[in-house]
């Protein structure tokens, strides 16, 4: 990427390393979706659970307590180990299982406690191979603070209840891919660019089942939004191959975050 965008504005810094869930459940077909507080990160957005990945994501002290994770180099074990703990520090939902395999009991919410320990002493393994790889996107150039971010799709776990941590995170709601994209083009729910266009992808499947075989069935194309300016607005252009059947979208404010 070029150290200066069609907008005329100075890159910002390297992109920081990220990782983002969408949780899924049938019946009817929803996503989770969590709400920012305003002041902080992407105030007051909706978004899917997620952030940046800890160093802590990567230790290998992490390996026993892990299912899934042979066939993945530590790069991407560290995105799925990161995109679980935000998931859990977000919403309080642990997608993992007994170290026997057998299904996790609900347990406590998050109670700040570091996500390794909470882990272990539920006696369960994070379940890496349910995360499914959805999408990639990199913040573009114009903006300084940037992320390369990955989604994941994933099944929430049965009987396990969405918490807002009152932290980063002031509420949350259950809802189809499509209700949210009708809200949002009605004005009525603020979605970053990523978000909005992950949602696309995901209304056009009916069910978790649906979602998830037809993101097994592509490749993921990293998406690195250019901006220019045009009649005062900015103008985003992502690939056509990337697969969201669009290639621009316009907005007033440049908006592209982690999730």
């Amino acid at each position: 990427m070029s150290a200066a965008t069609d907008a005329g504005v100075v890159a910002g810094a390297d992109p920081r390393p990220a990782a983002t869930v969408l949780l899924l459940r049938d019946d009817p077909f929803e996503v989770l979706m969590v709400r920012r507080r305003r002041g902080g990160t992407f105030s007051d957005a909706l978004v899917f659970p997620g952030g940046v990945i800890d160093p802590s994501d990567a230790d290998d002290a992490w390996l026993p307590h892990l299912a899934g994770a042979s066939r993945l180099d530590s790069e991407a074990r560290a995105a799925r180990i990161g995109g679980l703990r935000e998931t859990f520090e977000e919403a309080s939902i642990l997608v993992a299982r007994l170290a026997d395999g057998s299904p996790l009991p609900p347990g406590p919410p998050n109670d700040g406690s570091p996500f390794r320990e909470v882990v272990a002493r539920r006696g369960a393994v994070l379940a890496l191979d349910e995360l499914h790889p959805f999408g990639r996107w990199v913040t573009p150039a114009i903006e300084p603070r940037r992320f390369d971010a990955t989604f994941f799709l994933c099944r929430a776990p049965q009987g396990q209840l969405a918490r807002q941590d009152d932290g980063e995170t002031v509420g949350f709601e259950w809802a189809r891919p499509a209700e949210l994209l009708e809200r949002a083009a009605a004005g009525e729910r603020s979605l970053l660019f990523p978000t909005l266009m992950n949602l696309r992808r995901l209304a056009e499947s009916s069910d978790a089942a649906a979602a998830i075989a037809a993101s097994d069935a592509l490749p993921v194309v990293p998406v690195a939004p250019t901006a220019r300016q045009e009649n005062g607005r900015i103008v985003l252009t992502i690939p056509e191959e990337a697969g969201y059947g669009v290639t621009e979208h316009v907005i007033d404010t440049l908006q592209t975050g982690e999730r």
